[in-house]
C-alpha cells in the first residue's frame, strides 16, 4: 500500500517530467541522444523506487543525484532535434532539486510536514 505524501508527489513529478523530457529529447539526432536515454532510464528507476518497494542495488538518493546530473547536462547540451524552449527540463530540474534537498534533510517545510 502506498502512503500519499508530499515527498512522494514531488518524486513522482520529477520522475514523470524527466521521462517526458527524455522522450521528447530522444526524437532528435546528435549528441543529446545519450543524455536523453540516461534521463529516461534514471526517471524510470526513480519512479519504480518511489512507487514499488523494489530492492535496487543503489538507493533512491543516488538515483536522484544521477538524474540531477543528467538534467543539467541536458540543459547545457541543447541538442538539435528540439525546437522548444527548455522549460520542461528546468521544471524537472527544480522538482528533482527540491526532492534531493527534502530527502537529505537540508531544508524543511513545516506547514507541509516535510
Amino acid at each position: 500500500m502506498i502512503t500519499l505524501s508530499w515527498l512522494l508527489l514531488i518524486t513522482l513529478a520529477a520522475a514523470v517530467l524527466s521521462i517526458v523530457d527524455g522522450v521528447l529529447r530522444s526524437r532528435g539526432r546528435g549528441s543529446g541522444m545519450a543524455v536523453a536515454i540516461a534521463e529516461i532510464v534514471l526517471g524510470a528507476l526513480l519512479l519504480l523506487s518511489a512507487v514499488f518497494q523494489v530492492q535496487l542495488p543503489v538507493g533512491t538518493t543516488l538515483i536522484a543525484v544521477l538524474l540531477e546530473i543528467a538534467l543539467v547536462l541536458a540543459l547545457v547540451l541543447k541538442g538539435t532535434g528540439r525546437r522548444r524552449s527548455p522549460v520542461l527540463t528546468i521544471v524537472a530540474l527544480v522538482a528533482n532539486t527540491v526532492l534531493l534537498l527534502l530527502s537529505l534533510g537540508w531544508i524543511t517545510i513545516p506547514p507541509l510536514g516535510l
